[in-house]
């Protein structure tokens, strides 16, 4: 277990130098969710109805957050396919080293650059007006939902970023996630829907997640959504693991 942790950790450092040198990744992370709130709060807030008083951005902000993540990972992925493609991969697994490391260390990497890249986006929605008197247990709830929803999609970016022919192919992961946010209650209530959308809305981890966060710092009790938004990322971290660590294994196989 040392050796396993003295490994990762020294992956991750080499990692997040990469994202040092390089904090535009950062920037363009947080640049498009930061656009679509702008949007939505200045030229689209005031004709949704969300049957709440207050601020727009409050009830907005949490699927941001989700599309922050998912546009996040796809920095993970294509990192990932270029120390394969590269041949970096090959040489770092000649070497007598704990061998999920390799990955451990681009995951690690992944949640940091993330929740800098939504403390960002954070920062931007104060500045627009969001307001929380939310305490200490509540936003650490927050950040713990955000870091299990970024650990699943991070696992799941490193499939595409081990078995992906090109880099066009790897880029193209994170739209469908980004997205995902449109059908949930993200931006405005489910209810109004049509509904097959609604159904599925309601239905997709999108949802109760969103639902949670937006609850916990409202300090409004999360109920049943936060039982299902920790269901929905405990159960495709596990997913995405298992499928990342055989693609993986074959790799090196």
């Amino acid at each position: 277990m040392s050796r396993f942790v003295h490994h990762t950790t020294a992956l991750t450092g080499r990692s997040l130098r990469h994202i040092l040198r390089s904090p535009d990744t950062i920037i363009t992370t947080a640049l498009t969710p930061i656009a679509m709130m702008l949007l939505f709060v200045y030229v689209f807030g005031a004709a949704i109805d969300t049957g709440e008083s207050g601020n727009y951005v409050n009830y907005l902000l949490p699927g941001i957050l989700l599309m922050t993540v998912a546009s996040g990972i796809a920095y993970t992925a294509y990192r990932l396919f270029m120390d394969v493609s590269g041949g970096i991969f090959e040489r770092l697994m000649s070497m007598p080293i704990a061998r999920s490391a390799v990955l451990w260390g681009h995951v690690l990497t992944s949640v940091v650059a993330n929740l800098i890249a939504l403390a960002l986006v954070v920062l931007v929605a104060v500045a627009m007006g969001f307001r929380s008197g939310a305490g200490v247990l509540a936003w650490l709830g927050v950040v713990g939902i955000l870091t299990l929803f970024t650990l699943a999609l991070t696992w799941l970016a490193v499939i595409p970023g081990l078995a992906a022919k090109s880099a066009d192919a790897v880029s193209g992961l994170s739209f469908p996630l980004i997205f995902l946010p449109f059908i949930s209650s993200a931006f405005m209530p489910t209810d109004g829907m049509p509904g097959p959308v609604e159904w599925f809305a309601e239905h997709q981890p999108v949802t109760p997640i969103v639902n949670s966060i937006r609850s916990l710092y409202a300090e409004q009790p999360a109920g049943e959504d936060l039982w299902l938004a920790l269901a929905w990322c405990v159960g495709l971290l596990i997913l995405a693991y298992a499928m990342a660590m055989r693609v993986y294994h074959r790799k090196i196989a």
